[in-house]
């Protein structure tokens, strides 16, 4: 029934975006027409979680080693919002994104559906 997610970052600097997620994450794309390319993600998870807020979505890249996903970008331009912090469940840090606004990486500690064995 359901064969994937399609997620999207509103930016005020849309080209830049773009261009980091083509340059720096090395993500394939294609033109959907007009110029609005269409990133293709690695498998996802999806979580619910509960709050007594406002009801929000979050979007976390994921990665098996913080540390060296860090280094990585950075060697490429990359800023952080701030250090990688432990949750207990995980390692988490933001991206900085053009335009403002950050996406979250993180290296999870969980079990994960991803990660299991056939």
């Amino acid at each position: 029934m359901i064969n994937g997610v399609h997620a999207i970052v509103y930016s005020k600097d849309t080209g830049g975006v773009r261009a980091f997620l083509r340059d720096v994450l090395a993500l394939s794309s294609v033109d959907a027409g007009g110029g609005w390319s269409i990133f293709a993600l690695p498998p996802a998870e999806l979580a619910a979680h509960p709050t007594d807020g406002d009801t929000r979505y979050e979007l976390y890249l994921m990665c098996d080693d913080i540390q060296a996903t860090v280094d990585e970008l950075r060697r490429k331009g990359v800023e952080f919002s701030g250090p990688v912090r432990d949750q207990g469940w995980g390692l988490l840090t933001a991206i900085k994104l053009p335009g403002g606004g950050e996406l979250g990486l993180y290296e999870p500690r969980h079990p994960s559906p991803l990660r299991q064995a056939p």
